[in-house]
């Protein structure tokens, strides 16, 4: 079922949006349906974060338009949770598993409201369905890589949005919690719910999202997931950084720095 046949969650329409004065992205035009579950991939610097903090409504756009669940981007910013990447996150921050995943409710009982039963319940359900709740009152900085992010989208979860932003949320985990965290997101979409996620990791991409969007400061093609593994959007999205293999394989050369952990600020 394509996004003309169902209800559209996001649409962008000539979106362009940088920094200083150089532009991450330019002219982006894009449908997302409700219910999907949408990786975005691309370079590093080919502006899969400034896609997200657009839609997020952290960062204002130079040109174009966004519109999020039928209106602009902020007026449902309660029913949208966004997910930074882990570097972005100071981790060092004295606070809790249980009031980091707390801060999910916030939309819902402003910042100085009280947690009523109902939000605990919801912190609670959160924490257990990412494998937390044993570990609620521990320091945030004292976790793994793995389960700071599994508290993350925790943190997601408690808000009940209808849309998930995630900045690269299986980037270097272990493949145990990137199957823990891809399972999650999929029973998100199952309900409904809208879930986009950036990604290097092409063979997730593949093999778990229902479609894919190539973002190489504008959108090569959104479609089908298998598309990450066609070697005409490969050479498009990433340029020179292919390596043909005999038998008609490639091998994706990113951007080494990615490779070994590090992240720019920004995209």
């Amino acid at each position: 079922m394509t996004t003309t046949t169902r209800t559209l969650a996001i649409s962008i329409k000539g979106l362009t949006a940088g920094y200083g004065e150089r532009a991450a992205i330019t002219e982006v035009n894009l449908d997302l349906a409700a219910g999907s579950l949408t990786a975005i991939f691309g370079p590093n610097g080919g502006g899969k974060s400034t896609l997200l903090k657009c839609i997020a409504g952290l960062m204002q756009p130079w040109a174009g338009a966004i519109e999020v669940l039928g209106a602009p981007v902020g007026v449902h910013a309660t029913r949208v949770a966004y997910v930074p990447q882990a570097e972005q996150v100071d981790w060092s921050f004295p606070v809790s598993v249980d009031e980091v995943v707390a801060m999910g409710r916030t939309p819902r009982i402003g910042p100085l409201g009280r947690i009523g039963a109902a939000d605990r319940a919801a912190i609670d359900e959160a924490l257990e369905r990412v494998e937390m709740l044993n570990l609620a009152s521990r320091q945030i900085g004292e976790l793994s890589g793995g389960q700071r992010r599994r508290v993350f989208i925790a943190r997601a979860l408690a808000a009940d949005p209808e849309i998930y932003l995630l900045d690269e949320p299986v980037t270097g985990v272990d493949p145990v919690t990137q199957e823990k965290i891809m399972n999650i997101l999929d029973a998100e979409a199952a309900r409904g719910r809208t879930v986009i996620a950036t990604t290097h990791d092409l063979a997730c991409a593949a093999q778990r999202f229902h479609d894919v969007v190539a973002l190489a400061g504008r959108v090569v093609v959104h479609g089908a997931a298998q598309l990450v593994l066609d070697r005409e959007v490969l050479e498009k999205t990433y340029g020179g950084h292919l390596v043909p293999l005999a038998g008609g394989g490639v091998v994706l050369l990113d951007d080494p720095h990615h490779q070994h952990g590090a992240h720019e600020g920004h995209e």
